[in-house]
């Protein structure tokens, strides 16, 4: 299975779905787009699953990183072939942007342990996600809800945390993959970001929450996975 992963940040990235390949011996090829490389991409025709992450980086910020320009081909690119395709924050955005979507600011930034309220589309690939579930965010941008694609929550915050479109093309606004490990990371990084707002909780705030809101997070994050690969909901 030939699996490809955008990254555009050092410290962003597969988090809690690298032992989750690892445990099915599927390799991730990651691509640092965050360096100077001139690896090539495999043909997106060989492709099996594209995953984009997130980054602090916009997606209108073509002038400041330039490899935006073919990052977005390429996805377009496994769109157009129907390939299984994961977008996280960021890359959501992406591929929102890609199906004809607006991106833009956010009336508000993100940031932090928040609720979310699922939709009944949400059941197609969480068969169990009804209410409300707490899960990590951290951005300031939002996608508009490409043509033919299925709202799957929302919340207080931002009208559009994730879609699904057609079957095999997910974008989360949200993050279900993160570890403590991950978030930290986040938190020392983007340190800048945790200003006075309605919905950016502090560090220590973000910091304290249990372990089990990691572990509930990753659950889903290994049901998506399940979904997108195995065709089978709640796997």
């Amino acid at each position: 299975m030939k699996v490809l992963a955008f990254q555009h940040e050092s410290f962003e990235g597969l988090g809690a779905m690298a032992p989750w390949f690892a445990a099915r011996n599927i390799a991730v090829q990651m691509v640092p787009q965050f360096l100077p490389s001139a690896a090539a991409l495999p043909a997106p025709d060989a492709l099996d699953f594209l995953i984009v992450l997130g980054g602090s980086m916009g997606v209108h910020d073509t002038e400041q990183h330039p490899w935006l320009i073919a990052e977005k081909a390429y996805i377009g690119q496994c769109l157009a072939l129907n390939k299984p395709v994961l977008g996280i924050c960021l890359g959501a955005q992406l591929i929102a942007e890609q199906l004809g979507a607006v991106v833009q600011k956010n009336h508000q930034p993100e940031i932090g342990w928040w609720l979310i309220d699922w939709l009944p589309a949400a059941q197609r690939i969480w068969p169990e996600a009804m209410g409300s579930q707490t899960v990590f965010h951290w951005h300031g941008d939002t996608f508009g809800l490409p043509a033919e694609a299925q709202l799957l929550a929302k919340s207080a915050a931002c009208g559009h945390q994730g879609f699904v479109y057609q079957s095999k093309v997910v974008g989360l606004q949200f993050h279900l993959e993160m570890t403590e490990h991950t978030v930290n990371d986040l938190i020392e990084h983007g340190a800048d970001e945790l200003i006075e707002a309605p919905f950016v909780a502090g560090a220590a705030e973000i910091q304290a929450e249990p372990p089990q809101s990691y572990q509930k997070n990753q659950h889903l994050m290994a049901q998506l996975l399940s979904y997108l690969l195995d065709g089978s909901p709640g796997g």
